[in-house]
């Protein structure tokens, strides 16, 4: 028996792991059973906004524009995660069923800090294409291309605690945890950090580039574009962020920091959609366009 051989087999002897993890979130908390309704109309709200938001992109032929690929991207992360996320958290507590195979709990895992990824790196992707809007216009739509946009939409799904939460479960583990805690800190810099100073950094040159606007109409204009990004971005970053800093700088009660991971990863998803057609003209003239087409289409019907 050759050294790689014995090497594998000595791995295979000495790596243990559960057969299943008990979740023990959410416990003696009073009327904890009205959050899971909560959380039951947020994922049902967050299902009907984003797919009315999809099919409004896909249906009306004049938000077949880059900048809208990026908004139905974000509606599809937004989607997936909140599926990935809620009906499991329902499912596990509200029906009681705690236990989770080790297999299951890292796919759950994996799949909750990946949509999470997702959205952080599509808001940057919102981000450069405000960036070159605003700063280069003349340019736009030779840089900001649907052959540009789907290579970094591309790149953004490659890269890449009340569900099985890293945190508490490698801390689980018995042996060595410096691997896993470099790659909490790595998911930190990949997913809050890197993407946070990239969007600080866009808007600095946005900023920039504003003030040397003489006329004060069309600094107006273009930071009103700027708006419903920037909403996007607090609402997705700040409870990420605060959550994260106080989890290292402080003690948090596990029942207090699982209702605000609760609520860092599910209204988010539910408010973006709602925030693109409130606050986006040409989401709001396109939802008219076929409410219009579908009045007198039903018209037409009726005559004949």
């Amino acid at each position: 028996m050759g050294s790689e051989d014995q090497a594998t087999t000595m791995f295979n002897n000495t790596f243990v792991r559960p057969a299943k993890f008990y979740i023990s979130g959410f416990s003696n908390i009073p009327h904890i059973r009205y959050f899971y309704v909560f959380l039951c109309f947020v994922y049902i709200m967050t299902v009907l906004g984003n797919g009315f938001l999809l099919s409004v992109i896909w249906l009306v032929k004049t938000l077949h524009t880059p900048k809208y690929m990026i908004v139905f991207n974000m509606a599809l992360t937004d989607l997936c995660g909140s599926t990935a996320l809620i009906p499991k958290v329902l499912d596990t507590f509200l029906f009681d069923r705690r236990y989770i195979i080790y297999d299951a709990c890292l796919s759950y895992m994996f799949f909750v800090i990946f949509f999470g990824s997702v959205q952080s790196w599509t808001l940057v992707a919102m981000a450069y294409d405000r960036l070159i809007a605003i700063c280069l216009p003349l340019r736009y739509h030779n840089i900001v291309t649907e052959t540009s946009i789907t290579a970094i939409l591309l790149f953004v799904w490659l890269i890449n605690s009340f569900f099985c939460d890293h945190g508490p479960t490698f801390r689980l583990a018995c042996n060595d945890t410096t691997v896993n805690f470099n790659l909490v800190i790595s998911l930190i810099i990949i997913i809050l950090i890197i993407p946070l100073a990239f969007i600080m950094a866009t808007y600095i040159c946005i900023s920039i580039a504003l003030s040397r606007t003489a006329f004060r109409e069309k600094r107006l204009r273009a930071l009103k574009t700027c708006t419903s990004h920037l909403i996007l971005v607090a609402i997705f970053f700040l409870p990420w962020t605060g959550t994260n800093v106080a989890a290292v700088t402080s003690y948090i009660h596990p029942n207090a920091r699982m209702i605000n991971s609760a609520l860092t990863h599910t209204i988010p998803p539910l408010l973006n959609p709602i925030i693109y057609a409130l606050k986006t003209e040409e989401v709001t003239n396109a939802i008219k366009k076929l409410c219009k087409r579908h009045y007198f289409s039903n018209k037409k019907k009726r005559k004949t």
